[in-house]
């Protein structure tokens, strides 16, 4: 059965009592480096009429990605405790564990409406301030949304406890480290060590973790949040790495959170604390452990070009900004030392190999 049958097939399985199930494609997502993105339109019959819905689906990335042991289940498990919650995030609708359908394991998610604006914002957005000032309103209003969920009722305390949040992620992210570096690396082990010296307590309100919240993970329509996406590295812990995070990417060069009208960082982060009553204390560190995820990532990305487990450029790319972030993440903690960064970089042959394969 050609795959396109066999994902009908599946659909159909999923809607018993439908009939005349269509799935057509609607296009795949060009933003991301782990999941796949698939947007599709699934039509069908039952005794009630005729019915359209737009989906999207979920695609587990090739082993191995950048972000291993990879949970496609906790992120369906999540999005389902939130249905009945004032965060916007998709429906979940089905989840395929075998890898039969598609060749890897996926779920299926409603299609929210909205733009979503990553590092490129049209020009009749870039100069309205007053709508820009209320998007960046309802992303605080979301990401405090996720903070005040009630795990328990949510039944998402399941998927953990989240006391050891802060000893768990150095922890992950120094073995990541240690897993992929082919040397010694004296600036990014001088930041674990660092980090765990300084670290402070973790925040006594334990709450979801979305753990990617970021200009370019929620959509807009008339400058509303209608959707938040994202959610593969979710957990329970302390939401504090929210802030930390969001923080770091609220002025890249190109988001609308750098336009007229965007709030500063600290009204962003003095509106998230008025609508948690969670204080954010210990920034500074907050910030420097989230450069440490971030200069891991990139590293892992590296690691996984130069053995030949990827050929995406963009990774090259990210891999030279490994250092940087670490020195950035550094200063943050009242470190000046100047160490090497050690073997960052994908070897050279191997990034001339895919130069040349690129102007090829």
């Amino acid at each position: 059965m050609e795959s396109e049958d066999l994902l009908t097939s599946w659909v159909a399985s999923q809607l018993p009592e439908a009939h005349g199930v269509h799935v057509e494609g609607l296009g795949r997502a060009e933003m991301g480096h782990s999941a796949e993105t698939l947007y599709f339109t699934i039509s069908w019959e039952d005794a009630t009429g005729t019915h359209h819905q737009d989906v999207v689906f979920r695609i587990r990335p090739p082993f191995p990605g950048l972000l291993e042991p990879y949970d496609l289940q906790r992120q369906f498990d999540v999005l389902r405790g939130l249905r009945a919650t004032p965060v916007r995030a998709p429906r979940p609708l089905w989840f395929e564990p075998s890898g039969e359908v598609l060749g890897r394991e996926f779920y299926v998610m409603e299609r929210l409406r909205g733009g979503v604006y990553e590092q490129e914002v049209p020009a009749e957005l870039a100069a309205n301030a007053v709508r820009v000032t209320r998007m960046c309103e309802g992303m605080v209003e979301q990401i405090a949304a996720i903070h005040c969920v009630d795990l328990q009722a949510t039944g998402l305390d399941a998927i953990s406890d989240g006391k050891d949040y802060l000893d768990g992620e150095l922890r992950f992210w120094s073995d990541e480290i240690e897993r992929v570096k082919r040397g010694p690396l004296p600036a990014l082990e001088l930041l674990v060590e660092t980090l765990r010296q300084q670290q402070p307590a973790q925040c006594p309100s334990i709450t979801l973790v979305h753990g990617d919240a970021k200009p370019g993970n929620f959509a807009f329509e008339a400058g509303e949040v209608t959707a938040v996406y994202d959610w593969e590295m979710a957990t329970i812990g302390d939401p504090r790495a929210d802030i930390g995070w969001a923080e770091l990417l609220w002025t890249i060069p190109g988001s609308f959170t750098t336009l007229p009208g965007a709030l500063s960082v600290d009204q962003f982060v003095a509106r998230w604390e008025q609508l948690t009553g969670i204080q954010a204390l210990h920034r500074h560190w907050y910030r420097a452990f989230q450069r440490l995820k971030m200069a891991t990532i990139n590293l892992v990305g590296s690691h996984l070009v130069d053995v030949g487990d990827s050929d995406d450029l963009r990774f090259v790319d990210y891999a030279y900004a490994v250092h940087p972030i670490t020195i950035l993440a550094l200063e943050e903690l009242g470190v000046q030392e100047t160490l090497p960064p050690g073997p960052v970089l994908p070897r050279k042959e191997r990034r001339l190999e895919l130069r040349e394969a690129q102007r090829r």
